[in-house]
């Protein structure tokens, strides 16, 4: 006698799956089982096996104590379970909303995927092998990847605009960007520590560099104190080192000047060289870019954020909204 199970009888059976019309000789002969429901769809052990796979080879590849393997494996199950759940959820969403993608769409995306990559259909196909997928497989990743974008298009991006408000606010917020290059004109006076020096030595040198600091301070001239202090070959020249551009600098030299305006010193700084005081000459910024030549790069790049965002919202309720059960 055959008998077909209803997704309710599955789960009520322990979340066994058996084939749905299964003989009594081999209906004790179980063939997956069920590890997430969503609404009124459900996610099989092996598929979350067959796209955990290559993560999990790559884990174990790496050498890592057993504890530390299972817990990483144990990590990468529940972000997939949690991934191929959203994945259904978006899916069911398609289907209610009929958004659909025909197979000239998929042709042509596929051809500019091989535009941007520089493939020819042989290329393609061999890329496909060594991922061990059959160009009927990746043109159903394809259309699932179109149809995802055409709902989340349907969904978000068409409910947001950008003002030109938030675009200024971005360019005049990111000068580092936009403004130009920003230099320094340096001074500097350094005291070397040498490798053998003792305890002592090294806290001798470093008094004598903050009585220096000290002294500019009180308003003598950085040049004279290099001049006589000062153990770098710019000594004779006042300690001027001439111009940098910001990024050229180490981080904790960048630091150190943040914010310093012509006329002041920097810190005492313990860096590779010794130790060291900076004075800023100057400081200059080339000239930047126009407001009207990088607005749709802002454009772009505040409305990619504001999807991301949006979408992570709108797929946190349509969880909130849904009937979702995860069987460990």
């Amino acid at each position: 006698m055959k008998r077909k199970l209803s997704l309710g009888m599955l789960i009520g059976m322990g979340v066994l799956v058996f084939t749905a019309t299964a003989t009594a000789s081999a209906a004790s002969e179980v063939l997956d089982r069920i590890v997430a429901v969503v609404n009124e769809d459900i996610i099989l052990l092996s598929e979350l096996e067959d796209r955990m796979e290559p993560y999990a080879q790559r884990i174990r590849q790496q050498g890592f104590d057993l504890d530390k393997e299972r817990q990483m494996l144990f990590n990468v199950r529940n972000e997939m379970i949690n991934r191929m759940v959203d994945e259904k959820l978006t899916d069911q969403e398609i289907k209610r909303n009929d958004i659909q993608v025909d197979e000239a769409e998929i042709d042509s995306t596929i051809e500019r995927i091989k535009t941007a990559n520089t493939f020819t259909d042989e290329d393609l196909r061999r890329f496909l092998e060594q991922d061990q997928m059959t160009m009927e497989q990746y043109r159903e990743k394809i259309r699932e990847q179109v149809l995802r974008t055409r709902l989340v298009n349907y969904q978000v991006k068409s409910k947001i605009v950008i003002t030109e408000e938030e675009i200024r606010a971005y360019y005049d917020s990111h000068p580092e960007i936009y403004g130009g290059r920003l230099r320094y004109h340096l001074r500097n006076i350094i005291m070397r520590i040498p490798d053998f020096a003792s305890d002592a030595e090294k806290r001798a040198t470093g008094e004598q560099m903050q009585q220096i600091r000290s002294r500019i301070d009180a308003g003598e001239s950085f040049a004279d104190l290099a001049r006589s202090y000062s153990q770098s070959p710019a000594a004779e020249n006042g300690g001027d080192i001439g111009e940098f551009a910001k990024e050229t600098l180490s981080p904790k030299i960048q630091a150190a000047l943040d914010g310093l305006a012509p006329g002041q010193a920097t810190g005492v700084l313990d860096t590779d060289q010794g130790l060291q005081l900076f004075y800023v000459e100057a400081v200059t910024r080339s000239e930047g870019k126009p407001l009207d030549s990088v607005k749709e790069e802002i454009h772009q790049k505040l409305f990619d954020d504001v999807v991301d965002k949006k979408f992570l919202s709108w797929l946190e309720d349509l969880r909130s909204q849904s009937h979702i059960k995860i069987i460990n």
